[in-house]
């Protein structure tokens, strides 16, 4: 859903005294200088050029400002971005950069940064009727609290890639759509529909209530091989956290288990790798409509 954006009185365009001049440029929205932006309840700072790109395309949060740090060059991602925010309507401004190395607290920001509004989680049924409307049958990821902002961003941009329906993150003792998950996810974070719910469980149960199958991912002696279950069915991935891997309580509501083979020496995947491969395996084969 599209929102409209704030629109906030011009300012005027001349630099803060003592600050450095305004760099030019020579296509887009005029540029203005900003000593210190600040943090506010109700926005967050998205870092990162592709997570910002994606966040300016997509349009489905308040955007407030670019944030452009003084030197970064003027040409190609950055031109991109300052273009995609003049016909987005949101004002670009330049500011120092050890201001952006603070506001994002040593996080590689690549120099830009966008002001918007919190992420804006959605709805189980949301997801049921992305399915609906597209013709398909429901194609889910459950993530049984996995914390790692990495694991869990690489996650997410493999369920953009292979346009699953929707997202479901518990909403404690796990990682929510935060800054570095839409960083690590490049931004696919801003295309996907993602739902942040109290009780898993519940979750699950509410989704077989619909009759979606729910399918855990876990190294298990009663796990079949991830590319022998049918895959024409509409299925929820559960992939369990790093380490302890699925709640026993989650495990004992999935449907059925899968699992992965392995020939190496290493003992197993790490989450979002493994994850990954099963949620794109499982797309795969019914796209080229093998059961």
């Amino acid at each position: 859903m599209k929102h409209k954006n704030d629109r906030r009185p011009q300012r005027s365009s001349a630099p803060a005294q003592g600050g450095p001049p305004r760099a030019s440029l020579r296509q887009g929205p005029e540029r203005r200088w900003d000593e210190r932006p600040q943090r506010t309840p109700t926005h967050e700072l998205l870092y990162g050029r592709n997570a910002i790109r994606e966040a300016l395309r997509a349009r489905r949060r308040n955007l407030r400002r670019l944030l452009i740090a003084t030197g970064v060059r003027e040409g190609g991602p950055v031109a991109e971005l300052t273009e995609l925010a003049h016909v987005a309507e949101v004002p670009v401004v330049e500011v120092e950069r050890r201001a952006l190395d603070e506001l994002t607290e040593g996080a590689n920001h690549q120099g830009v940064a966008l002001e918007a509004g919190l992420y804006r989680y959605a709805q189980l049924d949301d997801m049921l009727a992305l399915a609906q409307s597209r013709g398909e049958l429901p194609l889910l990821l459950l993530l049984d609290h996995v914390q790692d902002p990495q694991n869990v961003g690489t996650l997410l941009r493999t369920a953009d890639v292979v346009g699953a329906h929707g997202v479901v993150l518990p909403d404690r003792r796990a990682a929510g759509v935060t800054p570095a998950v839409v960083n690590a996810s490049a931004g696919a974070v801003e295309h996907l529909l993602i739902a942040q719910v109290t009780n898993l469980v519940q979750a699950i149960e509410e989704l077989k209530e619909h009759n979606v199958w729910i399918a855990g991912l876990e190294d298990d002696p009663r796990a079949q091989l991830f590319d022998q279950q049918r895959s024409d069915l509409p299925l929820a991935l559960v992939v369990g956290a790093e380490g302890p891997g699925l709640s026993r309580l989650v495990r004992d509501r999935c449907d059925f288990l899968l699992k992965l083979p392995m020939a190496g020496h290493v003992a197993s995947l790490n989450a979002a790798t493994a994850g990954s491969i099963a949620l794109y395996s499982l797309w795969r084969r019914r796209a080229q409509g093998k059961a």
